[in-house]
């Protein structure tokens, strides 16, 4: 595909961000704390929740950091 924007060297940066989340995140054994906030019925609303902070907090704390819009797009995937 021939992409005007350059969406899919944008979607492979994506993968690469949450692949490497998987190494990275609060992890308790097996289980993230993600893992435990969906298993008690929250996560979709920590997930909306996340994506507006990370909204607010674009162009505040690290300038416009592109880690904050790959964390948006990150709660957004897992939200759906």
């Amino acid at each position: 595909m021939n992409y005007k924007f350059n969406e899919g060297e944008t979607i492979k940066q994506i993968q690469r961000y949450v692949d490497k989340t998987y190494e990275q995140h609060y992890a308790y054994g097996d289980y993230q704390a993600t893992d435990v906030i969906f298993d008690s019925g929250h996560g979709k609303g920590f997930c909306i929740g996340n994506i507006i902070k990370y909204a607010m907090r674009y162009g505040k704390k690290n300038g416009h950091d592109d880690s904050d819009l790959l964390k948006i797009i990150h709660y957004a995937i897992i939200a759906i």
